[in-house]
């Protein structure tokens, strides 16, 4: 007679598995939470997330659509006569001025930003807190405030020609630029210069102390150490910045307009003025277009160019960190 362990089970039986309970008959057993599939709870718990997230981004993606695309698609479709505009002498200079202009700007902003931010970065001298402080409050000045300024300075009737004549007894002083594309490009470069010094100051603040150390004991001067450790650190902040002052000296209006800059007309301004001047809308919408596109374009253009001298300053700091 075969002996029956505890619990009621034959040897030739086997035991059930732990957390199954035998069958009923007549029913079928249902798996247990922990024996159910792991991956249908998470796939789950997944759709829902990226449900959630398509939801939320519903109301950005509207308000863009209504108060951006909308509009500009509204100027898309109403310009017309772009053979004929094209044609204009007027149109085809204000285009090489505002790409000169606007290349010009960029430069200057990126070589004057790039000196002043590493001095006060690298150099200490008393105030350099409060000079990088006033940069971000010299950010939030509207555009003519700085032309205005400039116009005290160097106008015709400015402190600087005022001094000279007082001095000389001339009649005339010798500062009368203001009103050429070169006071243009002087008061953009002013205006838009902390827009480089920003990210280029936030850049420098996480450069090491060691890293310029090191390269001094090891006899190398302030030129190479600039050149070799703080500008490989610092071209993304270049990129950054010379790309918004690009895109935003493309599109500048107040600047020529308070100038009074005579011949220079550029686009945003030949758009005011067939506008506003000529109740010409179609063609205003026209040079509009051109507008945008010679920014999306040159924008491109200018971070594909950085983006291909980054990656080479990367390859070389890689090179010297492994010789």
């Amino acid at each position: 007679m075969r002996r029956v362990r505890a619990g009621g089970f034959s040897p030739t039986r086997p035991f059930p598995k732990p957390g199954l309970a035998p069958r009923a008959p007549g029913r079928e057993s249902v798996a247990p939470a922990a024996e159910r599939p792991a991956g249908a709870s998470s796939n789950a718990g997944r759709a829902g997330y990226a449900l959630t997230r398509s939801l939320w981004a519903v109301p950005p993606v509207a308000a863009l659509a209504l108060f951006f695309l909308y509009p500009l698609a509204l100027v898309v479709k109403q310009s017309d006569g772009y053979a004929e505009i094209f044609r204009q002498t007027a149109f085809r200079e204000a285009l090489w001025n505002t790409v000169a202009i606007a290349v010009g700007a960029t430069v200057g902003a990126l070589v004057l930003g790039f000196v002043l931010a590493l001095v006060i970065a690298f150099v200490p001298f008393p105030g350099a807190k409060a000079l990088s402080r006033f940069i971000d409050i010299f950010l939030a000045f509207p555009s003519f405030l700085i032309t205005l300024a400039l116009l005290f300075v160097y106008g015709s009737r400015g402190m600087a020609n005022g001094l000279w004549t007082d001095v000389t007894g001339s009649a005339d002083g010798p500062f009368d630029f203001l009103h050429t594309p070169w006071g243009v490009l002087l008061a953009e470069i002013t205006y838009f210069t902390p827009l480089v010094m920003r990210p280029l100051l936030a850049a420098f603040s996480q450069v090491e102390t060691a890293q310029l150390e090191a390269a001094a004991s090891l006899g190398a001067r302030a030129p190479r150490i600039v050149r070799q450790v703080i500008l490989p650190e610092a071209l993304p902040a270049l990129a950054a910045g010379g790309s918004l002052v690009l895109v935003m000296c493309l599109n500048e209006f107040g600047i020529v307009l308070f100038t009074g800059a005579k011949g220079v007309t550029t686009l945003p301004m030949l758009v005011y003025s067939k506008a506003i001047l000529d109740g010409d809308y179609a063609g205003a919408c026209v040079v509009a277009v051109v507008n945008v596109v010679l920014s999306v374009a040159l924008y491109g253009l200018y971070r594909l160019l950085v983006s291909g001298k980054s990656g080479s300053f990367g390859k070389r700091g890689a090179r010297r960190a492994r010789a």
